[in-house]
């Protein structure tokens, strides 16, 4: 596949009110300047492109000044002059020569509040360290090299730049090309739903431009101009069986109801996940909300409030999962592996943590924080997507997840060659005991709200899960107003008998713990 494209004016993957206001992207991946500047702004590319903390690179946005107390965007926008727009672009041209080895952002100019402001995206670069001059804007000037630290652009000198040089040859593995990797191999409908999904402009120009060219503009090609291929990322994300590149790319969910070491005979295996991996996340996260979690609630005699927690808390097997499919090693040829026994989840992957985090970190199980990441775009995609928090985000929302519903923290193990990473989320104490009679008070409060037509909605749900309101509908005699109105009535607190499930194409209503436990007090 032969690419030219000699242009570095292009359309940035990612909407540009996320970056204004600093969602989806973390500050120090994000500088705002309020007018042209190049010796410092060179300064920040080559930082980015360098990429000293796997972040990903950056965006400098210039036009824009900072909010001081909140470090977002001052609004209305500064913005830069039309005229100088055109003459910024030329000076670029010549200001990325002044950067060793070669490297060129991306520019992208987008109108704000009425005004243009001037985008320069400066992805990791695949050839790092990067050195620029200092001052790009003189004739003669030291080159040097920079980094980023935290949300200030540093000189790296002795130890760091020794570090810098050392990192430098370890491209992650999703940034690397891949020859195997055809254009034809990658989903349009994948992509236009991504771009679509995150608000990018690109998705405006989707019909109008060759699909190659979008995918340059998504930084997803690499490789010199007469011969670029796709990376690894784009496979990851965008082919619908991303298998064909990585063996075993898939989720395996084996459920042991008495237990692996009770009984290791009773084991039930739910059909292999595959897919791109947003759609792995997606379709493993469906599953477990529907088949896994349960939810109590309980009304203590001495309190005013009922309390609710769950067996397992959504978002920390949520967190889990993303990182199970973020950090995982796309070469080995082993499955995520889910196993779901009475007393905890655990999700096994491999390979383990890498050795920038230290074994006393990992028995902590608190804070983990990698200096290397494998899949450094992957994460990015997932983030855009609101499918992952952050870096070294994961562990800690899981611990919190875990004491906010009253459960014992997570335990994470690997071995001393970190060949794999297993995580262990313990289900919460008692919650065995699912079926057990509300107490009176919550039943006689219940009684009160509940008429004729309510009942019968429930006990079609408990004979029906997963039934719909159409399904619903036709099986009573009622109207479709009074319907909606029992539905919202059991589905809202202080209530809450039933909940919908799933996905809106396949999902539909089902009785939550306590509204099963309604049904039984009534028999």
């Amino acid at each position: 596949m032969c690419i030219r494209d000699s242009s570095n004016s292009m359309a940035i993957p990612i909407n540009i009110e996320d970056l204004l206001n600093k969602r989806k992207i973390e500050s120090n991946r994000i500088e705002f300047k309020k007018g042209w500047n190049p010796d410092k702004i060179y300064r920040t590319v080559c930082a980015f492109a360098n990429d000293f903390d796997n972040i990903g690179g950056g965006y400098i946005v210039v036009g824009i000044e900072e909010e001081e107390r909140t470090g977002i965007a001052k609004r209305p926008v500064t913005g830069v002059p039309i005229e100088a727009l055109n003459d910024i672009q030329k000076d670029m041209v010549g200001y990325n020569n002044k950067i060793e080895p070669y490297y060129m952002p991306r520019i992208d100019v987008q109108e704000v509040d009425g005004k243009s402001v001037l985008v320069i995206w400066a992805p990791a670069g695949v050839n790092r360290p990067y050195n620029v001059r200092e001052r790009v804007t003189a004739k003669q000037s030291p080159s040097k090299w920079y980094i980023r630290s935290g949300t200030s652009t540093i000189e790296a000198k002795g130890e760091v730049l020794d570090e810098l040089r050392e990192m430098a040859n370890r491209t992650p593995f999703d940034e690397r090309g891949n020859e195997r990797i055809d254009i034809s191999d990658i989903s349009p409908a994948l992509v236009l739903d991504y771009l679509q999904t995150v608000g990018s402009r690109l998705a405006n120009d989707f019909e109008s431009k060759p699909f190659v060219e979008i995918l340059g503009q998504m930084d997803l090609l690499t490789g010199p101009t007469e011969h670029q291929i796709l990376k690894n990322v784009a496979a990851m994300m965008f082919c619908k069986n991303p298998a064909k590149f990585f063996p075993t790319t898939q989720v395996d969910i084996v459920i042991f109801p008495e237990g692996c070491i009770e009984n290791p005979n009773n084991m039930i295996e739910v059909p292999k996940i595959i897919g791109p991996v947003p759609d792995m996340i997606k379709q493993t996260l469906d599953y477990i909300r529907t088949n896994v979690i349960k939810k109590r609630i309980i009304k203590p005699k001495d309190k005013a409030e009922s309390i609710t927690f769950f067996n397992y808390p959504y978002q920390a097997i949520e967190e889990a999962v993303v990182n199970a499919l973020y950090h995982r090693d796309y070469q080995e040829r082993e499955p995520v592996e889910i196993t779901i026994e009475p007393k905890k989840i655990s999700i096994l992957s491999y390979a383990g943590p890498d050795r920038s985090i230290s074994l006393d970190a990992i028995h902590k199980a608190e804070h983990l924080k990698s200096r290397r990441y494998r899949n450094r775009r992957l994460g990015d995609y997932l983030k855009e997507l609101q499918l992952s928090e952050g870096r070294a985000t994961g562990i800690p929302t899981i611990q919190d997840e875990l004491r906010k519903n009253g459960s014992e923290p997570a335990r994470i193990e690997t071995d001393e060659d970190r060949t794999y990473f297993l995580i262990e989320i313990p289900c919460k104490e008692g919650f065995e005991n699912v079926n057990e009679p509300l107490n009176e008070a919550i039943n006689e409060a219940i009684n009160e709200a509940i008429n004729k037509n309510a009942l019968s909605v429930l006990l079609e749900i408990s004979k029906s899960p997963y039934i719909k309101r159409k399904a619903l509908l036709e099986l009573m005699d009622i109207s479709k107003a009074t319907l909606e109105r029992i539905i919202k009535q059991l589905s809202s607190e202080p209530l809450g008998l039933i909940e919908y499930q799933g996905s809106l194409k396949t999902g539909g209503y089902v009785l939550t713990e306590k509204g099963l436990a309604y049904l039984t007090a009534l028999k």
